[in-house]
């Protein structure tokens, strides 16, 4: 394999055809030029150019060599810059998901906002399904997702608490639980507890649908929905209940689902996530115009 320096060294050389000028745009010394053309053409078994005084030329393999390394030279060359534009640079498009109404609006004023401190950078949101950040994440479909933590994923960073609400338990419009100003977790032990569809990470299922209440009394699982809004229909239907944010009771109003305080049960908390492999310039800025937004309007 030849080394970079080597090959910057005879694509340089093959296209200014003096060891001065070439050792001036690498800002080598001409005897370093020299040495590294001289190693090369070792390892090759042949010469690739002709010298004499007065000029160097490369010879008929040297000329076969530039003509298959350029091309092949330029893409990597283009690919490193491509690189270095996406990890520090504050340009192109970082594309968003969220999930649900609520967290559609609050991206929108982060994107907002981010638009007006970078406006060379494009953001395309998309909403996404309740078993679909992770996946997208991963797959690199999305730069970053708004969800509900905690998240214990390896390769998945979790930002700052973004939103933290009070948590609900969204129940059927005639269900005893209906009438109460509120409920507490070992009431959930008295009903079927709807589930998260998979794949979810195992930490948000625990949290938000857990198997046995603080006490340790069973709950019994409910059959799975895909998106809140079938969750909600389920709710309605009378096949289970379910834990949400307080901002649902807003956003998702429904005659057949009642909204309760659950007492002793841990704020619903939101943040941003994103592929830790991925914190690009873009990633670092959306999240901190995140947070300057949260912070601005508390």
């Amino acid at each position: 394999m030849l080394e970079r320096h080597e090959i910057e060294a005879f694509v340089t050389l093959t296209e200014e055809l003096h060891f001065g000028r070439t050792a001036e745009r690498l800002h080598m010394s001409t005897g370093r030029i020299s040495q590294i053309i001289a190693k090369l053409e070792r390892r090759v078994g042949v010469p690739l150019f002709d010298r004499t005084s007065r000029r160097v030329e490369p010879t008929a393999v040297g000329e076969r060599l530039y003509q298959e390394v350029r091309p092949a030279w330029d893409r990597i060359n283009a690919a490193v810059e491509e690189a270095i534009c996406t990890g520090r640079g504050l340009n192109g498009t970082l594309r968003a998901a969220f999930v649900g109404a609520a967290g559609g609006q609050l991206l929108a004023g982060v994107t907002e906002l981010f638009r007006k401190r970078q406006p060379d950078c494009d953001v395309q949101l998309r909403e996404a399904q309740i078993a679909d950040a992770i996946p997208w994440l991963r797959a690199g479909e999305i730069d970053v997702a708004l969800g509900t933590f905690p998240i214990d994923e390896p390769g998945i960073t979790s930002g700052p608490v973004l939103v933290s609400e009070a948590r609900m338990l969204a129940v059927p419009s005639k269900h005893p639980f209906a009438r109460r100003e509120s409920v507490s977790m070992e009431d959930l032990a008295r009903t079927k507890l709807l589930q998260f569809p998979d794949p979810i990470p195992e930490s948000l299922r625990n949290d938000h649908t857990p198997q046995i209440t603080p006490a340790g009394r069973p709950i019994e699982p409910g059959p799975s929905a895909s998106t809140l809004n079938e969750m909600l229909t389920l709710v309605g239907a009378g096949h289970g209940v379910f834990p949400v944010g307080a901002q649902t009771r807003r956003y998702y109003a429904r005659p057949d689902v009642a909204y309760v305080l659950l007492d002793d049960a841990p704020p619903v908390r939101w943040g941003l996530l994103w592929r830790s492999n991925s914190a690009t310039a873009r990633v670092r800025a959306f999240a901190q115009a995140a947070h300057d937004l949260r912070r601005l309007t508390a």
